[in-house]
């Protein structure tokens, strides 16, 4: 019996459930509690998707942002206190403010990734969000349905993620085209990886968590999936543009 096993019998035994419905009822609350994430998720792309589209409309705010890299670099540095903010202080915060911290989260990203809609063609941004998408479910429903621990696969993810943004820094010095394409060909391993891993931690944590503090796991579960799915794009991206 893995620790998920003893997880979901405690829980049941917890809420009273007999042996006879304890998989059915437990099932049905966990899914209830996953389609809560991947909503959250899918609305917040959608707030970065729309504010992009919002931005490169407007020629005076496209000026405003590219213009002054203190705008520019401001918005990196509000993307982060907010990320910092909900990771740190989640358990302080009601549930309505964690919400509203992350949607603030995706427009703000889509405010810095407007650059992409004039970096790269339509066709390949395009073609590069169907295959996103597609692997992304590929490994979330890998991550929901596996009996496996993924948990040191994780942890080995992690520190691996640590090692690529060291990596893109120095190459930023560096200037290496070859050094760069390896770099991307590492991060959609990573992220891939990260997408399982992050699915099947949301999944358990879901098995422990009560009702109360549902909204609570959907918001920080669809902000994870959601870093998955960007991050996972911007390096798919990358590899697409030099196949053009």
């Amino acid at each position: 019996m893995n620790n998920y096993d003893y997880n979901l019998d405690e829980l049941n035994a917890q809420r009273g459930y007999q042996p006879i419905e304890t998989e059915r009822s437990l099932s049905g609350y966990i899914s209830k509690v996953m389609r809560s994430v991947y909503m959250r998720m899918f609305l917040g792309l959608l707030a970065t998707a729309l504010t992009s589209l919002f931005i490169a409309g407007n020629q005076t705010l496209v000026t405003a942002l590219f213009s002054s890299q203190f705008i520019f670099f401001g918005l990196i540095i509000a993307e982060l206190a907010v990320v910092i903010a909900l990771s740190s202080m989640i358990n302080k915060m009601s549930t309505e403010m964690a919400t509203v911290l992350f949607y603030l989260y995706a427009v703000l990203n889509g405010v810095v990734l407007t650059s992409i809609l004039f970096v790269y063609s339509p066709a390949v941004i395009f073609k590069t969000f169907l295959i996103t998408a597609g692997t992304f479910a590929a490994m979330s429903v890998f991550g929901y349905t596996t009996k496996q621990d993924l948990s040191k696969f994780g942890a080995f993810m992690v520190m691996a993620l640590i090692g690529l943004i060291i990596c893109s820094i120095v190459n930023i010095f560096l200037k290496s085209s070859g050094f760069d394409w390896i770099i991307s060909l590492v991060g959609v391993a990573i992220f891939v990886g990260l997408t399982a891993w992050d699915t099947q931690k949301i999944k358990a944590m879901a098995m422990a968590t009560d009702e109360e503090n549902v909204g609570k796991l959907a918001t920080m579960g669809a902000l994870s999936l959601y870093l998955d799915f960007i991050n996972l794009f911007l390096y798919l991206l990358r590899i697409f543009d030099r196949d053009r």
